[in-house]
């Protein structure tokens, strides 16, 4: 095909009906054309990424003790969300996890609702049938969040980010005694029951490293589910109202789940240390009290 026919069939997209989606969105991104092996799903990955750094520096512009309006709704999602995440991770790893946390939210939340802006996944190369129908067999934009491997990255990123915290801020010690140590109270068991509780405690740790091992495919394939999906529910139905407020919200929800959960693997790690902290300050005030 010639340069000039791949030119006219990439803007015909624009014009004529589409059909390629009424059977579904393919599982894989499309590599781009003359590009190596970047796929369609990176390249939007990429731009959308460059856009979003771009506003928040915009909106920030220099930082002012009397913020500007774009400064104030920048400090006012921050603000939102460290209140959000920080009761969960606890005081010690939140400056640590805050920054990750905030990417993984903005970016997420930006890349699930890529999808919804019209031209995503009806531009591109493709061919024309007798009947006139443009299908396209190579789109030029894709949801990043709709290519499984884009949120395995995602989830992989979760999972390191996660090592890196809950060692630092827990420890090696800690870590061990929440997974194969014995949770009962000695004083308050039976002499009997503690040895045997010790025992299911240690088996059971092994079911928890398990669990934690499989993080990254839980995370992965729960937003990639719901993105993908939803983009082929989208494409299939022609981009019918109810459905495209309806992803809005599952755009936003998915975001939300998967910063919460990588949160909370955290905090169940390097959240001891605040409960200790606060039982001990008390038990000092009360003693002083007295």
């Amino acid at each position: 095909m010639s340069q000039g026919t791949k030119f006219t069939t990439f803007f015909a997209a624009l014009a004529l009906p589409v059909t390629a989606f009424a059977e579904g969105v393919a599982p894989s991104a499309a590599k781009l054309q003359h590009l190596g092996g970047i796929t369609n799903s990176m390249f939007t990955g990429w731009i959308v990424s460059a856009l979003l750094v771009t506003l928040v520096l915009y909106l920030v512009g220099k930082p002012a003790i009397l913020p500007s309006k774009g400064q104030a709704v920048i400090e006012s999602l921050i603000e939102a969300l460290r209140d959000l995440f920080e009761p969960i991770v606890g005081k010690k790893a939140f400056p640590l996890a805050f920054p990750i946390l905030v990417t993984f939210f903005i970016f997420i939340l930006f890349h699930n609702w890529m999808g919804l802006i019209p031209g995503v996944g009806t531009m591109g190369w493709g061919t024309t049938d007798a009947a006139g129908h443009f299908k396209i067999t190579h789109p030029l934009i894709r949801p990043h969040n709709s290519d499984f491997n884009g949120t395995i990255a995602l989830a992989l990123i979760s999972f390191g980010a996660w090592l890196i915290i809950v060692f630092k801020i827990a420890g090696t010690k800690l870590i061990l005694w929440d997974l194969f140590g014995n949770k009962a109270e000695k004083k308050e068991t039976p002499g009997w029951l503690y040895p045997i509780l010790a025992l299911v405690f240690f088996i059971v740790g092994f079911i928890e490293v398990f669990s934690i091992v499989i993080r990254p495919f839980t995370l992965s394939v729960r937003l990639f589910g719901n993105v993908f999906g939803g983009e082929n529910l989208l494409h299939g139905t022609g981009f019918f109202f109810i459905f495209y407020f309806m992803e809005l919200l599952v755009g936003l929800i998915q975001a939300l789940v998967f910063t919460l959960l990588t949160s909370v693997y955290i905090g169940l790690l390097c959240n001891h240390g605040d409960e200790h902290a606060h039982d001990d300050k008390s038990e000092h005030a009360a003693e002083a009290h007295h």
